[in-house]
């Protein structure tokens, strides 16, 4: 693979952790930090993502929020221990969260199970339920959660014993006039992505996890793109990575294309 891309703008993305679900030894799971000029914000905080954070060198105080796209952990799970690592390096700024509306009272309670109360960690987390098709501001950034259909199934499978789980997921579109950003978390169906290629994103951060990659090149070709980063790759196609490029490169007839790794920091 060619070496780890750098930045040369004020548009960058960092990738904390680019895995999948499954636990890994050369893979932290999902965590991106999005720059849009004075803008950063923070989407999913994946396990193993507070340790990259701080070497990632982003000043802790510049943060602007936090967005997290579903409660699996491999999205998650590194949530509290993030909120600790805030706390240690002194924050002081108000941190909006945003997520699933049920998602809410479980991180909260979460917070207070690992004896982070509000009345310690010495700043404000204020808290925002995703709305789905409803656009919020982050700073200089519009930012819009579209539904995905990734816990569909388990949904109807066990929201009528579990009726206080959060099986929301979202996408997000982030765009401030200067720059449009697709990132799809985790999608459970090539047909999630229409939302956020409609919008006409030139980057388009994608899993290739849930969804089968003739089924994505077939929504992606003729939209108008400039490029995708491929995160969340299933590790069974990740073991002959010289076939899976050659595959990308013929699926996608030509698109510019990368598959990300821990650590690598693109500018957009």
């Amino acid at each position: 693979m060619p070496p780890s891309p750098t930045p040369y703008s004020d548009y960058t993305l960092t990738c904390l952790g680019v895995g999948e679900g499954w636990p890994s030894g050369s893979r932290r799971q999902a965590s991106f930090v999005y720059r849009f000029g004075p803008t950063r914000i923070l989407v999913d905080c994946g396990d193993g993502m507070s340790a990259a954070f701080q070497g990632s060198g982003i000043d802790y105080e510049t943060l602007d929020a936090v967005v997290l796209s579903h409660m699996h952990s491999d999205h998650v799970g590194g949530f509290s221990m993030f909120v600790q690592s805030l706390w240690l390096n002194q924050r002081r700024r108000p941190l909006p969260v945003y997520a699933p509306a049920r998602a809410v009272p479980a991180l909260k309670a979460w917070l207070e199970a690992t004896v982070l109360p509000a009345g310690l960690i010495g700043f404000e987390l204020q808290w925002h339920a995703l709305e789905p098709d409803i656009p919020f501001q982050i700073g200089s950034v519009m930012v819009t959660a579209f539904p995905t259909t990734h816990l569909d199934s388990l949904r109807r499978s066990f929201e009528h014993v579990h009726p206080i789980i959060a099986f929301e997921a979202f996408s997000f579109l982030l765009d401030d006039s200067n720059r449009r950003v697709g990132h799809t978390a985790d999608i459970g169906q090539a047909a999630d992505l229409d939302l956020l290629l409609a919008a006409r994103p030139s980057l388009l951060v994608s899993e290739l996890s849930h969804i089968e990659l003739g089924d994505l090149a077939a929504r992606v070709r003729g939209a108008e793109l400039d490029r995708i980063i491929f995160v969340h790759v299933a590790r069974a196609l990740l073991e002959n990575l010289d076939q899976l490029e050659n595959q990308l490169r013929n699926e996608l007839e030509g698109l510019a294309f990368a598959l990300a790794r821990d650590d690598d920091v693109y500018s957009f």
